[in-house]
């Protein structure tokens, strides 16, 4: 399955699955779909028929809120089976609504309380790294999540480490719970910030899968720097009543809502999906 596939896959099966459960964060979870579904199918090694493989690229989805993407991109990756999607955030379910490695291949540590995924990061490219260890560290963060001093700290620690096997995604689509983030605690000047830093920053479309192979693929071995890929997406993306709405951060797909979702998500099915359909 192709990047674009995953990604609109994750899209699809997120709004379902807070449809389904009447969950939020749709808009969060469609702002991160074309990050996650272009690193699942074009960037990391794993092998989901060995979850723990000694040499797996590692995942931390920071903004845990958004697990439905990773859930999904697990499960059309062949960690478990799709249909347990439908169980998102159902009583008894191991699907929870921020995401849980509790019992989930694939799914490196619960998140959810946010500023937390970049400290484990790091340390898990520093213990990398003592062994030598090749494997990439990711960590996918919110912008807004970016207000909390311990993703600093985090920062200035793979600084002085040299963690060059360590890669942060940052989901910039503006806006955090109830406002947009310049409302809250202005980030600008982003970039510079990251760099003053110590960190190699690169500053992409989000939604661009040719720009987020290339920016995921740049080989942070060759540096001593951890690389910053500030992704500029859009919250809500691909529907557009959702689309920098900062309802869709709570609000969940019901009715005819949930209707015209679909149909809007079905207008920019991929052809690939078309043809095999047919």
């Amino acid at each position: 399955m192709n990047s674009k596939e995953l990604a609109w896959n994750i899209m699809r099966q997120g709004v379902e699955m807070t449809h389904l459960s009447k969950g939020s964060h749709i808009g969060a979870i469609l702002s991160v779909a074309d990050i996650i579904g272009v690193l699942y199918s074009d960037i990391l090694n794993f092998d989901p028929k060995n979850p723990k493989l000694p040499e797996r690229d590692r995942v931390i989805l920071s903004k845990g809120h958004a697990g439905a993407a990773i859930y999904a991109a697990l499960a059309y990756s062949g960690f478990f089976p799709v249909e347990e999607l439908k169980t998102h955030y159902a009583d008894g379910s191991r699907l929870s609504g921020h995401v849980s490695h509790k019992g989930i291949p694939g799914v490196e540590f619960s998140t959810g309380s946010l500023g937390h995924g970049l400290s484990v990061g790091a340390g898990m490219a520093l213990s990398a790294k003592k062994n030598n260890e090749k494997h990439k560290v990711f960590i996918i963060l919110g912008d807004g999540e970016c207000n909390e001093g311990s993703v600093w700290e985090a920062a200035l620690f793979a600084n002085h480490f040299k963690l060059s096997n360590l890669v942060v995604i940052i989901d910039h689509n503006k806006m955090q719970s109830l406002t947009f983030c310049a409302e809250t605690i202005a980030l600008e000047p982003f970039a510079v910030k990251w760099k003053a830093f110590g960190w190699q920053v690169l500053y992409i479309d989000g939604h661009d899968h040719d720009q987020l192979k290339m920016a995921l693929t740049v080989n942070p071995q060759d540096s001593e720097k951890p690389t910053c890929v500030i992704a500029n997406t859009i919250k809500g993306k691909n529907i557009s009543f959702m689309e920098n709405n900062i309802l869709w951060h709570y609000r969940t797909p019901q009715g005819e809502e949930y209707a015209a979702a679909l149909r809007e998500l079905e207008a920019i099915k991929p052809c690939e999906m078309h043809l095999l359909e047919h």
